[in-house]
């Protein structure tokens, strides 16, 4: 079985990447403890502002901002409908302040078409 992924591209203000860290690390705990095989979250180093389509136009990034791509796996469609149950109702995140623009967050569910670990 393939696993399933949630995937998440957003801009972060500069000024507010730390505030950003702390709320991923603390996001990354409530995941992984509610059954999430990984966690990643990485911050732009080389994204270009695209004519036509990049990532920073995708969330209409400014120029105080920097884009976030991360992605979870989970097992399966099944374990991160359950998983992200748990977590939406995980006390840890209620009322969190989110250091971004969430309306110009881009998201959504992928099932695996290739892993290289299962190529070899």
């Amino acid at each position: 079985m393939m696993p399933y992924v949630d995937g998440f591209v957003l801009a972060v203000a500069k000024d507010k990447i730390e505030a950003y860290k702390a709320l991923a690390r603390t996001a990354c705990a409530v995941w992984m403890e509610h059954g999430a095989l990984d966690y990643v979250e990485c911050i732009g180093d080389d994204v270009p502002y695209g004519e036509l389509t990049s990532f920073p136009r995708a969330v209409m990034a400014t120029e105080d901002e920097v884009v976030v791509f991360s992605w979870i796996i989970y097992r399966d469609r099944a374990s991160r409908d359950a998983v992200n149950a748990k977590v939406m109702a995980d006390p840890r995140l209620k009322g969190s302040d989110m250091p971004f623009d969430g309306k110009r967050m881009i998201y959504g569910g992928f099932t695996t078409l290739l892993q290289a670990s299962d190529t070899h």
